[in-house]
């Protein structure tokens, strides 16, 4: 299990402490645009975001796999809705923030995630087996997500460019969710076995935590989530202005939305890998894309709506085309159980690739 690493009877004092801390200091620092404040607000925030994980981790120990990664997903998606909803409702809308947080979560984690964890896990372990059936299933579900929020918009005709009318806005979200709830049925109850590791139940010298310490996080978790929600909002100037003042395009600040979204299920997951444990890291890493549009896109849908704000979500050609090669590697890499170095180099440099199109276009 992915979260046994921050699973113990006895919690650490600082994970009690930094949910309060950043929640006093989302409090005070409230409507301050001094560059010192920026500072504070974004260390608040990585601080945040690692806690909720940790705590969601103790969590997902409890209960186990697979529902674990289903708990993971859950709190990595309210920190993303957080931080997407404060841009969206902020006094610099970006309308193309949804479609360019969703597009870099599902390339991070095709990509640089999933190619990170085969890569480390390779030179240690050599090749780590994984259940094709379980990485298929998530790629089952995010290819028609995929497929229907960022390239369908480009060639419906209701609207001028790439936007949906309401009607079918509302029906595509409906789609997501129904997606999302039908994968994580076939993913906890159907067929669960899918998703567990190949070799039986993961060795591990940590103990399961205790009911006690599992409520602790509980209550832990919803204290940092609603910090984190609050620090989104204060941060999320400071990263359009750092953007709009490096020159880079906007799209850069859905990258950093996704950045910062993952890069504490990232660590989980690539200590996982180097535990020879790739499937864990296959469920943290698409488990996250899965839920990333499977919930964000409905409730952001839902916030644009009912605030009049306009999404832009269909990519650009060039965009397609690289999402088209992304998810023809994903299917050759998660179709034989097996991954090699070479498979995890090439994530790498698709990953690359990707980027430097994104920074000069």
């Amino acid at each position: 299990m992915s979260s046994v690493r921050a699973a113990s009877a006895r919690l650490p004092d600082w994970n009690l402490l930094a949910p309060v801390l950043v929640l006093l200091l989302a409090l005070v620092l409230k409507g301050n645009t001094s560059a010192l404040s920026a500072v504070f607000l974004g260390v608040a925030l990585l601080i945040g975001v690692l806690t909720s994980v940790h705590h969601a981790e103790v969590v997902a120990a409890r209960v186990g796999d697979p529902f674990g990664a289903v708990i993971l997903a859950l709190a990595v998606t309210v920190i993303e809705l957080g931080l997407i909803v404060s841009i969206m409702l902020g006094d610099h809308p970006e309308p193309t923030l949804l479609r360019d947080t969703i597009h870099a979560v599902v390339v991070l984690v095709l990509h640089g995630l999933a190619g990170l964890c085969i890569v480390v896990g390779a030179i240690k372990h050599r090749e780590q087996e994984f259940r094709t059936q379980g990485a298929q299933a998530y790629l089952t579900v995010l290819l028609p997500m995929v497929a229907i929020i960022l390239i369908l918009p480009n060639y419906t005709v209701a609207m001028p460019g790439p936007y949906y009318s309401t009607p079918q806005l509302a029906f595509v979200s409906s789609c997501c969710l129904l997606l999302w709830l039908a994968f994580t049925f076939v993913q906890t109850i159907r067929n669960r076995d899918y998703f567990t590791p190949i070799h039986g139940e993961e060795k591990t010298t940590v103990p399961r935590p205790t009911s006690r310490a599992t409520l602790i996080s509980l209550c832990m978790l919803i204290l940092s989530l609603t910090a984190v929600v609050l620090l989104a909002k204060g941060v999320s100037p400071f990263i359009q202005a750092g953007v709009a003042t490096l020159g880079a395009p906007t799209t850069l600040v859905g990258v950093i939305v996704a950045a910062i979204v993952l890069a504490p299920e990232a660590v989980t997951a690539v200590r996982a890998a180097l535990a020879d444990r790739l499937q864990t890291s296959i469920n943290l890493a698409l488990g996250s894309a899965v839920a990333s549009i499977g919930l964000t896109v409905p409730t952001v849908a839902l916030i644009a709506w009912w605030t009049g704000t306009p999404l832009e979500l269909g990519i650009s050609v060039g965009g397609s085309a690289l999402l088209t090669l992304s998810f023809l590697m994903a299917m050759i890499t998660y179709g034989i159980g097996r991954a090699s170095l070479l498979s995890g180099v090439v994530h790498l440099i698709l990953l690359g690739m990707w980027l430097v199109f994104l920074v000069t276009p």
